[in-house]
This record gives structure tokens, C-alpha cells and sequence, in this order.
């Protein structure tokens, strides 16, 4: 799996120590050219963690917006009649820790308040004009001095805007006045006697500002207390209620806005309503409350959401606005909630961090029906996949296709799940025909049926081409491909294009002529060819042939030898010329445009085409007339093979595909005549590659068949390309048939393949619902099996001990649990891995570390380590436990280690051999120790290197020795880091993790002669990525091609609470320098949103000290630069003094490790 493989690339070990000195010699050979102190940190996965989500009016008085945070990144969607459309997808340099809408006097729309958990805040409107977060305000608002709360920060806004509130410190309460003209003025502090704070919330319809707190008092009571503020004096007033001892339980107030006013406090057994004159309480099943939501804008009616994912409405009964009682139903069951956001006719956001957030809608009937639940009132409209948190995960090859997966344990509670993760675009095989030598590839539909337009919806007949020939393969009534013929086409010639054209016709184009043919008929109406051209400087007819040729319903343009283009109309029967132009050059590829798509039925006459020459020029020319429009250098040597005109997402693009892999994309400008602007290169494979046109799901995107097949499609109105999952792939049709609906035809290995294409995305992501919540996985290639530790939470039970803690044995390839074993009550599994021993080496087994937690001990005093077997009985497998080992301890760790185990429990890091009893049973046995931690959490090794995580202390290197069978210190960091993930980089340097979100590495200065520095590991990098790192693991998510130049980067995996996978690669040292150029270049370009700096953002930040970020690289904002507009990448590119083409190259490269 991942950290086994130690000996990799050598047949037989030698004995531990020579191994490790010939592995640290081969590995110093190697660190020539990379440095390990210099790493490109990028995210393959932005985060999908919703932590705020609010509705208004934000980017227009008329549009319903939702927008979502998801910690470090701003997502705004606009509320249409088919659901929610993506506006904008925005990144923040800052962790979000409150969000709130609010409408400044005499404004239109809505504006956005945030603040950052590094204390500075910012207020965002929206640019319709360029579609852009416009900041409006922003500061810092950090006080010198103060204790950070303990329940996060609180940012609240009067609901008649005249100040913005917020709760940082212990003991102070700090407010921002916001003037009548909607100007935010100096803030100022006040003090709160009421320390240990639980939430604040502004009330409605009050005089002056009043807040209302809940609060706990010393002796763990709750209350809750209002204050009006007084702006002239800065200071409080006592409010209009007090409420002394509530639920205990109680965490959420609810301020209800007028007529009715007041608020409700929901605790874990009660709810109740205050407003000073009247109090109303009802009793509720004990559960936790996470989440509200108001429906009404009069706030009679709210949505609660609990820990157990139930949904609540809660019903304020009123007469004469006055609340007289309070109703409670339950609706049915969603995600655990962190926010909830009522949209619009019933449909509601749920937003979640502990598991898929979801798009419901609230019906008026159940919709239970027999056996299911009875009342359930919710409908699940639309699933946004969150894979945060993520807890464990293991990089295993389960396709051997040299691509490695990611397996998560991600999701909390019952919203547990296993994710498999890969990187690009799987085609799942429905057929496959052995089929060499293939020119080209055409799929067409049967003629005359009834549908309306004379043509079926379905294509029946795929045309394949070789030299000097063109089969007809259909479908027959098995449902089979077979060979089968239309009598009107030629099929001893090649041909070039084949298509349904107008008036219930076939043409087909070949090198000498075109042909038109009834399509129902299959009998040959018209045909057409070429001319000798009158200057008659060739001499014979024969020498004229067609080049290329590309048609719509009823045009064709044919291209000729000698640089002739001629224009034709289709008709019923006949072939009308038009016009002819003769091009600079020959022409090697054609296309026109705008074709109609997007499922559009007007016939609309294309205006333009795009010719590519073998003079490496582009030329554009009008239609009918074929007038040049312009004529574009490409300024390389390689002739264009391919030219493609689509519209995606609205935007018109014109692609150039050349013969050496390359591809070139240009917008074009419909208004201005259609020039072609904003030119991109970009490099996708290395060898020819033909464009084509294809739908699924309703959506139109080009597939780029070459050595490395991509797909290109649009999001946010930006092009991406995501690599498919097949090898050489040269030709490809769509091939929409009854049999085959939605699927791709592709030409690969001399082989056809038939197959429908996944869901258009960078990483595919499969979910295996567990129902348990995974702490903990791993692989066992031998077996082909995972391991994985769940813990079941039965919320439901009044007993203490509701966690049942599992191991399951899960089938690697259909994910079904093969075998369950269950641990001892307070019984936690800490940690797991595969192994074979010394000795044993023909047996693989799992190992789980685990750890006794009674509620009555702080810390766990015993653990065991279990030994299983996955045994396979007649076809049943089951998991065999064949030795259990106590220990003193938490068995935090556990590592193969040179066919011995290394263990870490409690304070010491522990090795254990295997050894055989007499009666022929094995055990473990203890054979050395080191003790000299605090709590041994993260343990790692290579060759006899061991690196251990501390809880505090960072990271200390051990060495084993075993001809002294003893583990000695080497080294160790002395700054103080809460570990939470450690890893090698090379033999010399490490990286870590720590709870304040920074990543840092230090290295070992194994060369030195004084002893003192020798045993002092050296900060090498340090770097804030505002990610909360739960484990690191060797492998890469993309199919290492020979041939690229990343793939040589060594890269490891990591995965975050909020569901992010990121990629840590090394760089050569004058790759860091100029990548670290490049990201002062781009800061100068680009502008953080709200204000907030990039330089600050990355510093490496904790309680104990601030310091910029070094040795590390921002692979985020270095491949931002791809989305640039061509002017400003040109901009970035004059202040890196090098060439934009050049240097988008370098950045695509970089982009390619995820």
C-alpha cells in the first residue's frame, strides 16, 4: 500500500542496514535534481465543506442569489426555474468565519459582510459588468491584546443596519456604526461582563440596537440577557428582557422579526420563545440543534435541523402579532446540516460539513409510502458531493493502469462513506469490434422515419473509412453491429466526410468527388466533381483532388488541391455552387460556423469559416462570398490537422488543432466581424489530433482525439481540459443509437470501442455509502481487498456508550462488505496497516491498533494490537483473527518496517518482531523502545529512519539499530508545533502538518561537524495553507506518462477536514526561483478579493509567532494564471520578462500533476 514499499526496485534486500545505506546513496544521486526543500503545493480538490450559506438579492434587485462558503472559497449561484446556476466561484485568501447579507440605506441590492478568523472583515457588492466581486469596505480587526472566544467568532448586522457586531475576544463586544448613507465608520469595543458567550444576535423592531446573548455562567447554568447600545456614550443600556436558567442543552437564538418580535432560544429538551411580556415553551425529543433557517419573511415559520440530519418545522401560532404557542412537526431526514437556506417555493439549500450538502424541496403530503417512513416530507432535488471531512485515505491502483485512486474515509455520523476518487474521464466499455488501419469515423441516422423532421432521433449507421475504402457497419436486430451497405455511396474510395444533410439526404465526400443520396432510398441523386482550374498550369484533370471538406444541414464547403475553396448550397437533389476563392497556400483543415446546436431548430446560415494552411497560417473568410476576414500567424512550424467552430456555454470558440499535439483556442468576436480574439495555446498531446463535436447530458463539448485524449469543455465560462481515461485514441464519432444511447464511438489500437462517457469533471468521485462513519483505511493488494474502521453512533439509545466500533473487510473492485468484526465495548480502532512479516513472508495480514476509552479515564491506559487474515473459504472470505497483543497504551500507530512492526503507543514508539511459539502459533514480541515523547501521534519510516510527529513537541528523527536491537534519537525540531501529519520528503527531509492550519518542513544537517547542529532539525519551509491536514501518503493521481515532465516530480497526497485533496511535488531549485517570481508577478496582476493580501495569507501563522511563508510554492495562484484574460497573462508575462506562450507551457505542466 503506501508506506510498505520500501524496497522498491530491487529484487532482494540486502540485510536492513547495507539496504538503507544503498538506498540513502541512491537517493543522494537522485537529490541532485530535485530538492525536497523546495515544494509546489496545489489543490486537486477545492474544498466542499459548506460552513455558511445565506439568500438575498446580490447580484440584481430581481435575482434570487444563494451563496455558499465554503472556508476559503465564495460561491454565488443564481436561483433559475431549472434549479441553481453557477455565477462565480471565488477564492479568498482568509478562513471565513461569518457570513451575513445586509442592505446599506438606499441601496438596491443586497451587499456581502465577512470576516476572516485572522480577525479582518470586508463588505463585497457585486460588478454585473464584469461579473466581479467589487470590495467596499474592509480593515483589520485585531486588537492588541484579548483571549480568542472559545465558541468562534460572532458577526451580526442590525437588522436595520446601523452597526455591524462582533464578538472576537472574551470580554468584548465590537461594533462598527454604519452611517444613514450606508458608510461604515471607526469601530470601537465594549465591555461584556458575560464571558463565557455562547451566540449573540441582534433583535428586530427595537429603538436603538439591542442584542441579545446567551451565556453560561461558572456554575454551567444558561441565560440569556439583552442590551440596547448606546452609540453617543459607547456603551450598553439594559435591554427590554433577561431570562435566567434555560435548558441546559440550550445553543441557538432565533430573533423573530416584527410584527412579532422577540426570540427563540432552542435547547436540547426544550424550545421556548421570549419577548419580554409573553414566554412560550414546549418539550422536544433530546437531540442537539446545528442548524436554522426562516421561511417566512414575517418569521411565523422556521426550519431546524438536528445532529441526527432530522428536519424540524417550527411554527410560531399568533394572534394579533402576538405569539401564543409554538408547534413543532418533523419533516423527514437530510445531510446533518451546518446551515440551512430557504429559497424559494418550498425548495431549501442544506448545506453540511459532516456530509453531502443537498437541494430539497418541502412537499405538502408525505411521500412514504408502504414499509418506507410514513412522514417523510422531503425531496431531494439535487446532491452537491462533499468529501470533507476526511479523515483517512489510501492511494491503491485498482485499475493497473500506472493511475492511482484515492479511497476516503470521509463524512460524519451516518452520513459516513467511502469516495473513490480519480483523476479524468472514464469511458465505460459497451462494445468492442477488432477494426485496423481506420481513416475516419462517421456515425449517421436511418432515413424517412416519422418523427417530423424526415430523420430519426436515433443514429443507426456508423461509417468507417480506410485507404481506398469506406464500410457501413449497422445495427441489427440483436442489437449487434454488423457490415452492412447504402448502395449510393462509393465505398472503394476513402472518404473525407459523411453526414445527413437537408432534405432527407446522405453526402459523402471523397478525395474525387462529392455525392448526394437519398437517405431513404440509398440511391445516388446528384454528384460533383472538381474541375481542373482554367489557368491549366497542371496539365491533367486527374490532379485535382478534394482535401478536406465540412458541410451544416444545407452548406458545403470543399477544399482543393492547389489552395481552391468552393461553397455550395444542398438542395433537394442538387449541388449548387456559389462562390470560390483561391487560398495563399493548400488548405489542410476546414470548418464553419456558427452551426445550430445546443438542441436550437432554426436553420440558421453559418457566416464564417476558419481554414487552416500549410503556410502555419489561420485564415477566416465570410460566407457566402468567401471573403478573407483575416488571416492569423500561428507562428510555428507544424500545419494545423484540425479546425473546430462550437459555441460553449454562449461563447463562440474557433479551435486549431496542429500535427504535433498542440492546440490553439481563440474566442470570436460576433459583433465585430467576426475576428478571432484572446488566442491561447495550449499543449495536449504529442502527436496529430482531430477535433469533434459531441453532446451528453444535454450539453455540447469537443473531444481532442490524439496520443493523450482530452476532453474540452466549459465551467464559469472558462475552457478546461480533462485527460480521458483510454490510451492513443485517433478517431472519434458520437453514436447516439437505440442499443447505445448517449455513447461515443473512438478508434484505439487498431480496436473500436463503444462506450458511454462518465460525467464531464476533472475527478470522477464514486460514493460507497457506509451508514458508519470511516476513521480509518487501508489496501491489500494481495487480497484485493480494503480494511476499514467504522464507528456506528446510535444517537437514538440512552445509554452512556453509544459508539459500536467495526472492522470491516471491503471488496476493492464492487465495494461490498465481505466480512464484520466487531471490537469490545470503549474499544477505539487508532490505526491500521498491511503487512507481511520476517520469517512469514507468504502470509499478508492486517493489523489494527486500538485504544480503551471509558468515560472515566482522561487518557487511554490500554490498548491491543489485533492480527487478522483474510482467509477465502470455498468463495466466502471472511477475516480470521489470528493473535491479539495488549499493550499499555493507545496504539496510535502502527508501520511495516523492515518485516518487523513499529508501533507507537501513548508516549513511546515501540518495535515488535513475529515470532513462532513452540506449539507453531505466532505472536508479537517486544524487541526495543524510545520513550522521550508526549504523545507519539504520527509515526513514519524509511529504511531504518523513523520520524515521529509529536503532540507538541514537532518532529523528531530516530534511527533503528539492530545489531544493537535498540531505537536512539538522532535529531529533533525544538519550536513547539501540534502535530497533525508527518511524512518523509527525502531521507533528509521532512514535512509536517500542524493545528493552525501551516505546512512546514525542516531537514537534517546529517553533514555538519558540530554535534550540536547534527541533532537540530532546520526549518527549511514553511508555508500557511489554511487547510487542517489529516494524513500525507506517497502516490499521484494522474497516469505517469514517460514522456512528461512533471511526472519525473516525486508527489505526495494529502486530505483536509474540509474535503480537500492536494498534491505536495519538489522542485529543482531554479524552478522554485522563477516559480517564486512568477508568484510576486501574479500578485502584482491579481488583487485578493476583500483586500486581503496573498503575502499575509500564506505567512506562516500560530499563537506563537508569524513569519513569511519560504520554501514553498502557491500552485493555486501560479495556475490562476491560465484564467487570466490575454491581456493581463501578457501583462504577468512582460513583468517575468518572458514570452506569455512560453511561459502558460510551464504553468500547464505544473497544472498537469493533478
Amino acid at each position: 500500500e503506501d508506506e510498505e514499499d520500501e524496497g522498491e526496485g530491487e529484487e532482494d534486500p540486502p540485510p536492513p542496514s547495507t539496504h538503507s545505506r544503498t538506498r540513502r546513496e541512491r537517493e543522494r544521486g537522485r537529490g541532485k535534481r530535485m530538492s525536497s526543500s523546495y515544494n509546489y503545493v496545489v489543490t486537486a480538490h477545492k474544498p466542499t465543506n459548506v460552513t455558511h450559506s445565506v439568500v438575498g438579492n446580490f447580484t440584481s434587485k430581481d435575482d434570487i442569489n444563494l451563496i455558499v462558503v465554503k472556508c476559503t472559497r465564495v460561491e454565488i449561484y443564481l436561483l433559475t426555474a431549472d434549479g441553481l446556476q453557477p455565477l462565480t466561484d471565488v477564492p479568498f485568501y482568509g478562513r471565513i468565519a461569518t457570513l451575513e447579507l445586509f442592505r446599506s440605506p438606499g441601496e438596491e441590492q443586497d451587499l456581502i459582510f465577512l470576516s476572516t478568523e485572522r480577525y479582518h472583515f470586508c463588505v463585497l457588492a457585486y460588478d454585473a459588468a464584469t461579473g466581479e466581486l467589487v470590495t467596499r469596505a474592509g480593515g483589520d480587526m485585531q486588537d492588541r491584546i484579548g483571549r480568542p472566544t472559545d465558541n468562534g467568532q460572532v458577526g451580526i448586522i442590525d437588522p436595520e443596519c446601523r452597526m455591524i457586531g462582533l464578538h472576537l475576544y472574551d470580554g468584548l463586544f465590537k461594533i462598527i456604526p454604519i452611517d444613514s448613507t450606508g458608510k461604515l465608520h471607526d469601530a470601537f469595543n465594549i465591555r461584556l461582563e458575560e464571558l463565557n458567550v455562547i451566540t449573540i444576535k441582534f433583535l428586530y423592531g427595537c429603538d436603538k440596537p439591542t442584542i441579545a446573548i446567551l451565556y453560561q455562567d461558572t456554575k454551567s447554568a444558561k441565560h440569556i440577557r439583552t442590551y440596547s447600545i448606546n452609540l453617543r456614550d459607547k456603551e450598553f443600556e439594559p435591554g427590554p428582557w433577561d431570562h435566567s436558567n434555560l435548558d441546559m442543552g440550550a445553543n441557538v437564538i432565533i430573533p423573530v422579526p416584527t410584527p412579532l418580535g422577540g426570540a427563540i432560544v432552542v435547547g436540547e429538551q426544550t424550545i421556548m420563545y421570549f419577548d419580554g411580556k409573553a414566554t412560550s415553551v414546549i418539550p422536544i425529543k433530546q437531540t442537539i440543534t446545528k442548524a436554522y433557517g426562516i421561511i417566512d419573511p414575517d418569521g411565523s415559520r422556521y426550519l431546524l435541523s438536528d445532529i441526527t440530519g432530522t428536519l424540524h418545522l417550527l411554527v410560531l401560532v399568533h394572534t394579533d402579532q402576538k405569539v401564543v404557542g409554538l408547534k413543532l412537526q418533523q419533516l423527514g431526514r437530510t445531510s446533518v446540516a451546518s446551515t440551512l437556506s430557504y429559497l424559494d417555493n418550498g425548495v431549501v439549500f442544506v448545506g453540511s460539513s459532516y456530509g453531502d450538502s443537498q437541494l430539497i424541496r418541502l412537499l405538502a403530503t408525505p411521500q412514504g409510502g408502504m414499509g418506507e417512513d410514513q412522514n417523510n416530507f422531503v425531496e431531494v432535488l439535487e446532491t452537491f458531493v462533499n468529501l470533507g471531512p476526511i479523515v483517512d485515505f489510501s492511494v491503491a491502483e485498482l485499475e493497473h493502469q500506472g493511475q492511482g485512486q484515492v479511497v476516503t474515509c470521509s463524512g460524519v455520523y451516518a452520513d459516513g462513506s467511502l469516495r473513490v476518487i480519480r483523476n479524468g474521464i472514464g469511458i465505460n466499455e459497451q462494445a468492442s469490434i477488432e477494426l485496423p488501419g481506420v481513416k475516419g469515423m462517421w456515425s449517421l441516422k436511418a432515413g424517412g422515419s416519422s418523427s417530423g423532421d424526415g430523420q430519426s432521433a436515433f443514429d443507426k449507421y456508423l461509417l468507417v473509412t480506410f485507404v481506398g475504402a469506406t464500410r457501413v457497419l449497422a445495427i441489427n436486430e440483436e442489437d449487434e453491429l454488423e457490415e452492412t451497405e447504402i448502395a449510393g455511396l462509393e465505398s472503394e474510395e476513402q472518404s473525407l466526410l459523411c453526414a445527413n444533410v437537408a432534405s432527407d439526404q446522405i453526402l459523402q465526400v471523397t478525395p474525387k468527388e462529392v455525392r448526394l443520396i437519398n437517405a431513404s432510398s440509398h440511391v445516388l441523386v446528384e454528384s460533383w466533381k472538381p474541375e481542373a482550374s482554367s489557368s491549366g498550369n497542371e496539365g491533367s484533370i486527374g490532379s485535382i483532388r478534394i482535401t478536406a471538406a465540412t458541410c451544416t444541414e444545407n452548406v458545403l464547403l470543399v477544399a482543393l488541391s492547389q489552395g481552391q475553396l468552393v461553397h455550395m448550397e444542398l438542395q433537394a437533389g442538387k449541388l449548387v455552387e456559389k462562390s470560390r476563392a483561391t487560398m495563399p497556400a493548400e488548405i489542410s483543415c476546414i470548418d464553419i460556423g456558427p452551426k445550430t446546436q445546443e438542441g436550437v431548430q432554426q436553420q440558421s446560415t453559418p457566416a464564417f469559416a476558419c481554414l487552416g494552411l500549410w503556410n502555419m497560417t489561420v485564415v477566416v473568410c465570410s460566407l457566402p462570398d468567401l471573403r478573407t476576414i483575416s488571416t492569423i500567424t500561428l507562428g510555428v512550424d507544424v500545419i494545423p490537422r484540425s479546425s473546430l467552430i462550437c459555441r460553449l456555454e454562449g461563447v463562440l470558440y474557433c479551435m486549431v488543432a496542429l500535427g504535433d499535439g498542440h492546440l490553439f483556442t481563440f474566442v470570436v468576436d460576433e459583433q465585430n466581424g467576426f475576428q478571432l480574439t484572446d488566442r491561447k495555446k495550449v499543449s495536449l498531446g504529442t502527436q496529430p489530433m482531430t477535433l469533434k463535436l459531441f453532446a451528453t447530458n444535454g450539453s455540447h463539448h469537443v473531444f481532442a482525439a490524439s496520443d493523450r485524449p482530452t476532453v474540452i469543455y466549459s465551467s464559469n465560462r472558462k475552457l478546461l481540459y480533462s485527460n480521458v481515461n483510454l490510451r492513443e485514441v485517433t478517431h472519434m464519432s458520437s453514436f447516439n443509437a437505440e442499443a447505445f444511447p448517449e455513447c461515443l464511438a473512438f478508434i484505439q489500437d487498431e480496436t473500436m470501442v463503444i462506450g458511454t462517457i462518465d460525467q464531464i469533471q476533472k475527478l470522477h468521485i464514486r460514493t460507497i455509502p457506509l451508514g458508519e462513519q470511516p476513521r480509518r483505511i487501508c489496501h491489500q493488494k494481495e487480497s484485493h481487498t480494503f480494511a476499514v474502521c467504522t464507528v456506528s453512533s446510535d444517537f437514538e439509545s440512552t445509554k452512556d456508550d453509544n459508539e459500536i466500533n467495526y472492522v470491516r473487510l471491503i471488496d476493492d473492485q464492487t465495494f461490498e462488505t465481505l466480512s464484520k468484526f466487531q471490537l469490545d465495548s470503549y474499544e477505539h480502532a487508532c490505526s491500521i496497516v498491511s503487512c507481511a512479516f520476517e520469517k512469514d513472508e507468504k502470509h499478508h495480514y492486517y493489523l489494527i491498533g486500538t485504544a480503551y476509552a471509558p468515560p472515566d479515564e482522561v487518557e487511554p491506559a490500554r490498548g491491543r494490537i489485533l492480527v487478522f487474515l483474510v482467509t477465502n473459504n470455498n468463495g466466502s472470505i471472511s477475516l480470521d483473527l489470528v493473535h491479539s497483543k495488549e499493550v499499555k497504551g493507545a496504539v496510535y500507530n502502527l508501520n511495516s518496517f523492515n518485516g518487523k512492526l513499529l508501533v507507537g503507543v501513548n508516549s513511546k514508539v515501540q518495535v515488535f518482531r513475529w515470532q513462532q511459539r513452540e506449539e507453531g502459533s505466532w505472536e508479537l514480541a517486544n524487541e526495543c523502545s524510545h520513550h522521550n515523547h508526549i504523545l507519539a501521534l504520527y509515526v513514519q519510516s524509511r529504511g531504518d529512519f523513523i520520524v515521529v510527529g509529536d503532540l507538541m513537541k514537532s518532529i523528531s528523527l530516530l534511527v533503528y539499530k539492530p545489531e544493537e536491537g535498540a531505537i536512539e534519537l538522532l535529531a529533533c525540531d525544538f519550536n513547539t508545533n501540534w502535530m497533525t501529519a508527518v511524512h518523509f520528503l527525502d531521507d533528509d527531509t521532512y514535512l509536517g502538518a500542524e493545528n493552525s492550519f501551516n505546512l512546514f518542513s525542516v531537514k537534517r544537517n546529517s553533514d555538519s561537524a558540530s554535534e550540536d547542529l547534527r541533532q537540530k532539525l532546520e526549518p527549511v519551509g514553511q508555508f500557511h495553507l489554511g487547510e487542517f491536514v489529516n494524513r500525507f501518503r506517497k502516490g499521484s493521481l494522474v497516469m505517469q506518462l514517460p514522456e512528461s515532465g512533471s511526472s519525473a516530480m516525486k508527489t505526495l497526497i494529502f486530505g483536509t477536514v474540509n474535503g480537500v485533496i492536494g498534491i505536495v511535488a519538489s522542485l529543482a531549485p531554479e524552478k522554485y526561483k522563477m516559480l517564486h517570481k512568477l508568484e510576486q508577478c501574479l500578485n502584482q496582476v491579481i488583487k485578493g478579493v476583500g483586500g486581503l493580501s496573498h503575502q499575509k495569507w500564506r505567512s506562516f501563522y500560530n499563537e506563537r509567532k508569524v513569519e513569511e511563508a519560504s520554501g514553498f510554492i502557491d500552485g493555486d495562484l501560479i495556475e490562476s494564471y491560465l484564467d487570466l484574460r490575454k491581456e493581463r497573462m501578457d501583462q504577468v508575462a512582460q513583468l517575468m520578462d518572458m514570452d506569455a506562450e512560453e511561459l502558460s507551457k510551464q504553468v500547464e505542466e505544473l497544472a498537469r500533476l493533478h
